[in-house]
């Protein structure tokens, strides 16, 4: 029998009720805490009323401690000041233009399908993270990364590819994410290996 590790869960399940989030399946978090309360916890700023989505693709790894703030926790940056009077109320909040707030809103967080997300890494709002990518651990994601690259720093930049632009294209096509569960099992020494083309002759 295989060891079990209570810190794992599976994030779909914990999303459940909320419309402004999409998880795709098998995705985990190395929840070391065993909290379970990955969106309220590791999920900043993130409103309904807000408008801005959060997708999680399938087979993702999130490690211990990682942080995805979305675009609730911005200021409006227009003005001398960035304090949000307005939230205070007892007469701040008259002639603010929410409009300057909304102004920020850097759009949805995509983090595509088979992505690692290291310890303790961060990510921006309205950043897409690319099929296959791995950010380093400590990383602050600020920008897109590319599908298949490996991220780290902060700002996070581009280290190396995994694979060439004609490998990437093609694992890109097969999109093995896809497929349903038993054919990912008839197939999981192509899925872990490095034959490409065992890969795309899969049935």
């Amino acid at each position: 029998m295989a060891p079990t590790y209570a810190g794992t869960v599976f994030l779909r399940p914990l999303a459940e009720g909320r419309a402004n989030v999409t998880v795709g399946a098998y995705a985990y978090y190395d929840d070391r805490d065993e909290t379970r309360d990955f969106f309220d916890r590791n999920v900043l700023h993130h409103f309904d009323f807000f408008g801005d989505h959060l997708t999680i693709g399938p087979f993702c790894a999130l490690a211990h401690g990682v942080r995805i703030f979305m675009n609730g926790g911005t200021h409006a940056m227009d003005g001398f000041s960035t304090f949000p009077f307005n939230i205070f109320g007892h007469g701040w909040e008259e002639g603010f233009d929410p409009a300057s707030w909304t102004a920020t809103h850097k759009g949805d967080t995509v983090i595509g399908p088979d992505v690692w997300i290291g310890d303790h890494a961060t990510i921006m709002p309205g950043v897409t993270i690319g099929a296959g990518a791995i950010v380093a651990a400590m990383s602050v994601v600020t920008r897109d990364v590319p599908p298949y690259a490996i991220v780290a720093g902060n700002p996070a930049r581009v280290v190396r590819t995994r694979f060439d632009d004609a490998t990437v294209t093609r694992l890109l096509s097969i999109a093995w994410w896809d497929w349903d569960a038993a054919k990912i099992t008839r197939n999981l020494d192509a899925i872990r290996g490095a034959d490409l083309t065992a890969l795309e002759s899969a049935t």
